[in-house]
């Protein structure tokens, strides 16, 4: 991966996007037969996007197996994806929602935050607060449909969302467990999750890393509905419907009214978070603490 040069390259391309494509080009699946163009898929190796323009949603997923991580690469062809659907006025609303089973995502990649240097870590983190920065303040509809386990930074991606959704099934938790390996949740994390849950809901999960059943995460706030599995996607098209039924102007408007101020307290102290994150990663007991974790997930699969 790029480092020092590769970070200038990614913070120019972040103005313009396309510029990434390099390596991730847009790929385009005919329809089936009958479905119309509405039914037309693109995507890249990670997020595949199926449009449908009539009803003006996408849904996008993403396909980074075995367990969606948030890996440079994935950031980036989001990014990108995300704002090919902002660009074309046809689109009001995207449903989020995972293509490997059993799991939305498994949050940040810790491969990208072990055993690099500090030029790789500040770019890694810049393209993680880009994703979450496009996502809260999307003037899209923005409704996530949880049909996996969503820890950590899965978690922090539903939390941008307008609206969630969650699979009923007891091994789908969800929450920011950032703490149970050794790291803390920025700051911009926590007031995402204030946001959602409330000051004292969120001290309790911060601190003890926890994970939300399906019936907790509903009680406490962090999902708006939990559904049969077999029922999340056509669910999340029944609420969609719903929003979209609000002129956009208003709607967008009340958005950013709400999600401005979260929004610019990291605009703000955007270098000065990369900073923080690229000291904090480097320490040598949170790199071994990395690499204990890492070899142990090694081992069970071995």
């Amino acid at each position: 991966m790029a480092l020092a040069a590769g970070a200038r390259v990614f913070s120019r391309a972040l103005l313009c996007p396309w510029a990434l494509l390099r390596g991730a080009t847009i790929r385009r699946t005919e329809p089936t037969a009958g479905s119309g163009d509405s039914a037309r898929r693109f995507g890249t190796q990670r997020v595949l996007v199926e449009p449908d323009a009539a009803a003006g949603v996408a849904v996008m997923k993403f396909k980074n197996p075995p367990v969606n991580s948030l890996s440079l690469e994935l950031l980036t062809e989001f990014i990108i994806s995300l704002e090919k659907l902002e660009n074309d006025k046809t689109f009001r609303g995207v449903i989020l929602t995972s293509d490997c089973p059993r799991v939305f995502s498994a949050g940040l990649d810790l491969t990208e935050m072990c055993g690099k240097n500090p030029a790789h870590y500040a770019e890694y983190w810049k393209a993680v607060q880009e994703l979450w920065l496009r996502l809260y303040l999307s003037n899209l509809v923005l409704i996530a449909a949880i049909n996996g386990a969503c820890p950590a930074g899965g978690c922090l991606i539903s939390l941008t969302c307008d609206y969630r959704i969650l699979a009923d099934n007891p091994k789908y938790l969800i929450g920011l467990n950032e703490t149970l390996l050794g790291i803390v949740a920025p700051f911009w994390f926590k007031d995402t999750l204030v946001n959602t849950i409330g000051h004292r809901a969120s001290e309790q999960a911060l601190q003890l890393g926890l994970l939300f059943l399906p019936a907790e995460a509903l009680q406490v706030g962090l999902v708006d509905q939990v559904v049969p599995e077999d029922q999340v996607l056509s669910t999340a098209l029944s609420v969609m419907a719903r929003w979209m039924a609000i002129p956009d102007h208003a709607r967008q408007l009340t958005k950013n009214m709400m999600r401005k101020t979260t929004v610019d307290r990291l605009v703000k102290q955007r270098d000065a978070d990369i900073q923080n994150f690229v000291s904090f990663i480097s320490r040598d007991s949170i790199q071994k603490s990395l690499q204990m974790y890492l070899e142990n997930l090694k081992q069970k699969k071995g």
